[in-house]
């Protein structure tokens, strides 16, 4: 329960980088890009305080690591792909 928990607040926190991003004037995706890392250290985070604190095995919490970095991570990567400005499209 707690992984299905964790994603569902990366995917509410990644609709808040992409609102802060419109909102500040920035493209979604670059909410999207920022999210990812901010996400990746949160992750780390919940990962750490589970081994160290609550006493789960690492190799568990490697395990939950995939979902709970994963589904937010790839939702933000689709976002930042379809979502991006054209000027970021074109070839260079």
């Amino acid at each position: 329960m707690h992984i299905v928990m964790v994603v569902i607040f990366g995917l509410v926190s990644l609709g808040v980088f992409v609102a802060a991003a419109r909102l500040v004037g920035r493209d979604v995706a670059d909410g999207a890009r920022v999210f990812i890392w901010v996400w990746l250290a949160a992750s780390l985070v919940n990962g750490a305080v589970g081994v160290l604190h609550a006493g789960i095995s690492p190799v568990n919490e490697m395990a939950a690591f995939v979902p709970i970095f994963g589904i937010p991570a790839a939702a933000a990567w689709y976002l930042a792909r379809r979502l991006r400005s054209p000027a970021d499209a074109a070839p260079q």
